[in-house]
């Protein structure tokens, strides 16, 4: 009895994916992900440097490429520097390593009008119990990308 029952759900089941007798075309069934749309990632740099690592220019490589047949809309680029040094030196640092970020992109094709830049240095850069907070030697890209 048990087994007679597993084999008429199991029907029921195969019957109603059937539809219609044919099978649907696979590009009915299966969507290709856009490579477009928006993307948040982060690109580090040395203690005290603006000049972009190895592993910087590796990953500007990979999303230029991932992205090469988006309409790139609009680019934001947060420079950011730690706690170490003055206040003027840490503003200094964010705003070169923002421009390192956005050059190196507009170097690979993308529109200059549409980056944002802003260079926040050291603000924030320590907790509210006055910790210096780890891994602020980065800037913060975001882009809005839209298939062409």
């Amino acid at each position: 009895m048990r087994v007679g029952v597993l084999i008429g759900v199991g029907a029921l089941g195969l019957s109603a994916c059937g539809g219609g007798g044919g099978y649907a075309e696979r590009a009915e069934l299966v969507a290709e992900p856009s490579a477009c749309g928006e993307r948040r990632f982060e690109i580090y740099f040395e203690e005290g440097q603006a000049r972009l690592t190895e592993p910087a220019r590796e990953l500007i490589g990979m999303t230029s490429a991932q992205l090469s047949g988006c309409d790139i809309r609009r680019v934001r680029v947060t420079g950011l520097a730690s706690a170490t040094g003055s206040a003027s030196a840490n503003q200094s640092l964010s705003e070169r390593r923002a421009m390192a970020v956005a050059e190196a992109f507009e170097s690979a094709g993308w529109p200059a009008p549409a980056f944002q830049m802003e260079a926040i240095g050291d603000q924030g850069a320590t907790t509210a119990d006055g910790r210096a907070e780890p891994l602020r030697r980065r800037t913060e890209v975001w882009v809005e990308a839209a298939p062409l």
